[in-house]
């Protein structure tokens, strides 16, 4: 049977594989989101978690999508015995891979990844950083193609639409989880 990966190994994974502070930041803040929306719904909060934290941990060293990331964590996470359901919602959350999101966590993981850089960019502009941040100024700053020009405006949407949650409410939820983590990531 399968055992969960702590969050002290994934954490050591993440480290071991990840030296770009910015990607350590990223993968820090999508598991403060997934954390935050597994204890709302009443879900295994350290699984989200941690997936939510090793999701992009083979980025950095293996980038391409024809033949790299998601799959080296993928089988790395496999190699470690980590649940299939983990796995499942790391493949899910590269389009490229063709894989349905079909659980609560993979549709939620695919919310929460774009969303989650999206704001920490918006939040390392603003003089007070993540505090006082607001869904509306997040819509304005989408309206600037020129900032964060990779994140996919439309597929921001589309995945809060997912979950079944307005844009906005998804907006405001995750940018309390992450200010929740401010300190840890550098964004307070």
């Amino acid at each position: 049977m399968p055992t969960p990966l702590s969050r002290d190994e994934a954490f050591e994974l993440l480290s071991e594989w990840v030296t770009a502070a910015a990607l350590r930041r990223h993968c820090l803040a999508v598991e403060a989101a997934m954390r935050a929306y597994a204890e709302r719904d009443g879900a295994d909060v350290e699984l989200w978690g941690v997936t939510g934290l090793v999701h992009d941990a083979d980025y950095e060293r293996f980038p391409n999508p024809a033949s790299g990331h998601p799959r080296m964590i993928m089988a790395e996470l496999e190699r470690r015995d980590a649940p299939p359901e983990m796995i499942r919602a790391i493949a899910s959350h590269a389009d490229y891979l063709g894989v349905s999101r079909e659980t609560p966590l993979e549709r939620t993981l695919h919310a929460v990844d774009e969303l989650s850089g999206f704001l920490v960019a918006c939040a390392m502009v603003r003089p007070e950083h993540i505090h006082g941040l607001t869904a509306k100024s997040v819509r304005k700053k989408m309206k600037q193609p020129s900032f964060a020009a990779a994140v996919n405006r439309a597929e921001l949407e589309s995945s809060a639409a997912a979950l079944g949650i307005d844009f906005d409410e998804h907006v405001t939820f995750v940018i309390a989880a992450l200010e929740a983590q401010g300190e840890a990531l550098g964004i307070d």
